[in-house]
């Protein structure tokens, strides 16, 4: 009896045990559509950035003009570790398909349609 306890404990945990890599394991799938403004990056700032980048905010992220404008800075602060007071959006964090999103949209030549 304690044999086949032994057995079925040891197949439990060689089961258990997963040698994938994080980015096979995380939602990092590559992009390989062409991204756009209109139809992929303004979904994620409406989302994440209108509540404190209105139109009346010191620096606004409503128009495509603004984003693509501030594109760099974007990169910069949605890429950061969290904990980092520039991190944003503040008091969160995007996923990092929609950091790939903007990553790709740059990459495609911030096409707006």
């Amino acid at each position: 009896m304690k044999k086949i306890l032994y057995i079925l404990s040891s197949a439990a945990l060689l089961i258990a045990c997963d040698s994938r890599t994080y980015e096979e394991i995380s939602d990092n799938t590559p992009i390989t559509v062409l991204v756009k403004y209109n139809t992929e990056v303004k979904t994620i700032v409406d989302n994440n950035c209108i509540g404190c980048h209105s139109a009346t905010s010191f620096k606004p992220l409503t128009t495509y003009n603004d984003v693509k404008n501030n594109i760099d800075g974007i990169l910069d602060r949605i890429q950061r570790p969290v904990g980092d007071p520039g991190k944003m959006p503040q008091g969160g964090a995007l996923s990092q398909t929609q950091i790939n999103t903007f990553i790709k949209w740059k990459a495609d030549g911030l096409v707006e349609n």
